[in-house]
Order: C-alpha cells, then sequence, then structure tokens
C-alpha cells in the first residue's frame, strides 16, 4: 500500500480525482480545534499536501495539526475557526485532497481508493461481485464486497484472503475460504501495510 494512502471507502472510486484523507469526528478543546480521524499512513499528512476540500467540493480549509488527540486521530486547526461553536460545526466533514498532490504509488503499491468498483473472483476465475469499501474497524482492513445477487460480504484484507490484486486488469481474487467462511477466515493472517 502506498505511504499516505486513503484508507477507507471514503475516498471515491475508481476515476475520482480526489482523495479522503480524513474525516472530522469531534471537536478539542474550547478554542477551535478538531479532532481527525486520518486516512492517511502517516496521520500528521492530513495537513500536507495543502488546502483540503469537502466532499461536495463547495468549501477549501486550510489544516494546521496542533498534536495528537488519542485513539490514532489528531487534533487540528483549521483557518478562520476560533471557537467550540464553528468547530462544532464541522463534525463529520470528510476531507479531500487533489490525486495530483499525492504521491505516486509504487509499481507494486496502490491506494485503498482504487480497490473500490474493482471485480472480485475465486481464484478459480468465477465472478463473486464488486468491492463497494475499504474499512478498518480496528483489527485490520476490512473489505466489503457486494455480491452479484446484491448481498455484502466481508473479508478480510490479507494476502492470504486477497492474494492477488490486478488494478490495470481491474480485479481482485479472494480466496474460497474466506469467501464461503468469511466468519471465521483472517485471525493471524498478515495484513496489507
Amino acid at each position: 500500500m502506498a505511504e499516505d494512502q486513503q484508507r477507507t471507502s471514503e475516498g471515491g472510486s475508481q476515476g475520482d480525482d480526489r482523495i479522503c484523507v480524513g474525516v472530522v469526528t469531534g471537536v478539542h478543546g474550547l478554542k477551535g480545534l478538531v479532532k481527525v480521524k486520518p486516512f492517511t499512513d502517516a496521520p500528521e499528512s492530513v495537513a500536507a499536501y495543502g488546502a483540503v476540500e469537502t466532499e461536495d467540493g463547495n468549501r477549501r480549509l486550510e489544516l494546521e495539526v496542533a498534536n495528537r488527540a488519542g485513539k490514532g486521530q489528531i487534533a487540528v486547526r483549521v483557518a478562520g475557526v476560533t471557537d467550540r461553536d464553528a468547530a462544532e460545526a464541522l463534525k463529520g466533514l470528510r476531507l479531500y485532497v487533489p490525486r495530483e498532490r499525492l504521491p505516486a504509488p509504487d509499481p507494486e503499491e496502490f491506494y485503498y481508493a482504487d480497490l473500490i468498483g474493482l471485480a472480485v473472483q475465486r481464484a478459480s476465475g468465477d465472478a463473486v461481485g464488486t468491492v463497494r469499501a475499504v474499512f478498518d474497524f480496528g483489527a485490520g482492513d476490512v473489505l466489503e464486497i457486494v455480491d452479484d445477487a446484491g448481498a455484502l460480504i466481508m473479508v478480510p484484507f490479507t494476502r492470504d484472503a486477497v492474494p492477488e490484486i490486478d488494478l490495470e486488469g481491474g480485479r481482485i481474487v479472494v480466496t474460497d475460504a474466506h469467501l464461503d467462511a468469511s466468519d471465521d477466515a483472517g485471525e493471524g493472517d498478515e495484513q496489507y501495510s
């Protein structure tokens, strides 16, 4: 996975020209700081690529990282936000940067946003469905797959469960064991990193 890559589904889909680098989860103190859950490998990188945009693209925000806020979050100062009430109004905003500002991934790396919309196949080549999202619930990344019948399948995003990622071919391969028994799979598997 590329350094400073987006780690969840909030980053849009293939062809999107923006990547979500974080989401405002709440306020931090009384002077307008907000807590941000970063979707970058280095949490402080949320502010490293210049002004961020809101999901609808209507607002640009200048960010300055103040400190770590616990639970993997960071406290961020937003230009023009100076009190708790103004900070509270930002809760829930997803923060995007244009893709061209981010470093290009190495040949063996990718942004998680690039996985959204890829076809999912079994090792035999049989079609399963499409990647709908990538989540991190705290115990490792998980792919949310919608199968051809519309049902959701959750698969751990590990090398054991997902042995092949073919971005150029627009597909990933998921092992039968993880598709057929996704509730039991994943314990002790090597995570993508």
